[in-house]
């Protein structure tokens, strides 16, 4: 009897344990779904907070094809913070060995990795994957999501045009799909709010300020009405409203929008961002004449400049190096067989090696190295200018080889050759990208054929620039040097004297009254100098 009542609550027992264990395991996926929710809503708001509970998601997902979408959200974080590098490298895991990944999410990925490459500028790498995500977006069956794709990969294209300042082409291109985009946007209060923005951008870039204002101000009542955690969207919004108050003249309510802005890029701890809203402050500042604010916006922008440089390096780097990796993954993945793989990588590396050696030969025969392209300044026949050197540290040579040498030389004659180097934007980073090399090739080029590092090499070819300006047209002898630093690239009037003088050996004040005694005498500077480069 007394082991038949311990049967009995044994039973009880084991009854309400699997009732309890049922009830766990149906919440669990409603639990996990709040939590997910709570996750995109914080991704453009609370990136740090986001990025926690995505890690958690990602520790706990069971399907391949969730983790890829938690990985493409965690890139969207790190875009966010301005981190490029790790935004890279979780987009190319969220792609890497997911068979079950669906057409949708992986046209998303590839229009992100499209999208960050061209901020890098990877310009053929970019359009590559623009290319791969329209032929994928074909291939999807549903209408509705197809629908949707060809919404991304217009906005995209959009802003392919508007990074070119072609904004005609991008007012075309979002108009040629206006219906897609009316059906579209109802469903999707994020997709009104971008094209908004866009379309706020186009209509600035073609000189349309009332149009710009009309849909910068749409944008930001979406945001008021849908879209309020949107922080990094607002960021866009107000900077285009600041930029049409600019052209408007009214600067005080421009630096208002901009030190709104500004300060919800420096939460969300993204340095681009930081340093685009500061120059546009700056330059309102310049503006209203307010030479206190704009000497402490512009010492600002120097301190982040060299964190900006670092990261593009890395970001480029990571770049070349994932999509070098995911190259070879595509080529391993296709192959089931080991011994196949090991023999197709033979015939691959012997195709690769005869082909390098036949642009080798090709460019043996050609002209000898170019000589060494930078000489420096020499001012006057007084001889007033001291030779300037730079001390270089002894670093590690990088082996290149010859015909991607002789091409990048080639390309560095042509940059030489127009006035991109008068950008203040220009970084090793972004030339390595326009070139379509990595940074390492590059700077190993600029030391060995130049002896300088690539700083100087820019400097040298700013200083020769206004030089020559200055010379030939009698304007800019009466231009101030502030004036003079902006038009050749530097971002202030003490970078430009100091780098004027370290250079040509004497302040630009000095050249200047110099190029005036000698043109008073009938005796121009002209005739006795070398060009900083040929």
């Amino acid at each position: 009897m007394k082991h038949n009542g311990i049967r009995f609550y044994f039973l009880i027992l084991l009854f309400f344990t699997i009732v309890f264990a049922n009830s766990i395991v149906a919440q669990t996926p409603s639990k996990q779904q709040s939590l997910f929710h709570e996750f995109e809503e914080l991704i453009h708001s609370k990136p740090d907070e986001a990025l926690k509970i995505g890690m958690h998601l990602l520790k706990n997902s069971s399907s391949d094809e969730e983790k890829s979408e938690i990985n493409m959200l965690i890139a969207e974080i790190y875009k966010v913070k301005g981190d490029y590098s790790n935004a890279l490298n979780y987009l190319y895991v969220a792609d890497k060995d997911t068979p079950d990944l669906s057409d949708m999410n992986a046209v998303k990925i590839l229009i992100a990795k499209s999208a960050i490459l061209r901020s890098l500028y990877l310009e053929e790498k970019s359009e590559r994957y623009f290319e791969e995500a329209r032929q994928k977006a074909v291939s999807i069956k549903e209408k509705d999501d197809q629908r949707l794709a060809t919404i991304f990969l217009t906005l995209e294209k959009a802003a392919m045009y508007i990074s070119h300042q072609k904004y005609e082409a991008a007012l075309k291109t979002i108009e040629n799909k206006s219906k897609e985009f009316e059906v579209a946007k109802k469903d999707s209060p994020d997709l009104d709010l971008w094209l908004a923005i866009n379309m706020g951008k186009i209509y600035s870039g073609l000189g349309d300020f009332e149009k710009s204002n009309g849909y910068f101000s749409k944008a930001r009542l979406l945001l008021d009405k849908g879209n309020k955690e949107n922080q990094f969207a607002e960021i866009f919004v107000l900077n285009g409203l600041a930029g049409v108050n600019f052209h408007k003249k009214d600067h005080q309510k421009a630096i208002v929008l901009l030190s709104e802005s500004l300060k919800i890029a420096q939460n969300l701890d993204n340095l681009y961002l930081t340093e685009t809203i500061s120059k546009q402050l700056a330059i309102n500042y310049l503006a209203l004449n307010d030479k206190a604010n704009y000497k402490w916006y512009n010492a600002n922008l120097l301190k982040i400049s060299t964190q900006i440089e670092n990261a593009e390096q890395e970001s480029v780097n990571t770049a070349y190096n994932l999509i070098a990796k995911e190259t070879e993954n595509n080529y391993l993945a296709k192959k089931q067989n080991y011994r196949i793989q090991f023999y197709v990588a033979l015939v691959l590396f012997f195709l690769v090696l005869i082909g390098c050696t036949m642009f080798w030969l090709k460019f043996h025969w050609k002209k000898k190295r170019l000589k060494e392209i930078i000489n420096y300044l020499e001012v006057t026949r007084n001889n007033l200018v001291s030779r300037y050197t730079e001390k270089k540290e002894a670093s590690k040579k990088v082996f290149i080889p010859q015909e991607t040498e002789q091409a990048l030389l080639n390309k560095l004659k042509r940059f030489e050759n127009t006035t991109r180097f008068t950008n203040n934007d220009i970084s090793l980073a972004v030339l390595s990208g326009q070139f379509e090399t990595n940074t390492k090739y590059l700077s190993e080029i600029i030391n060995k054929h130049y002896n300088v590092n690539f700083n100087t090499y820019i400097n040298k070819l700013r200083i020769n620039y206004i030089v020559e300006k200055l010379k030939s047209d009698p304007n800019f002898i009466n231009y101030k040097i502030s004036y003079l630093a902006e038009t050749c690239g530097f971002s202030s009037h003490s970078s430009f004297a100091t780098v004027f003088k370290s250079i040509t050996g004497i302040a630009p004040i000095t050249f200047i009254e110099l190029l005036k005694n000698e043109k008073e005498i009938g005796n121009p500077v002209n005739n006795n100098h070398h060009e900083v480069v040929h």
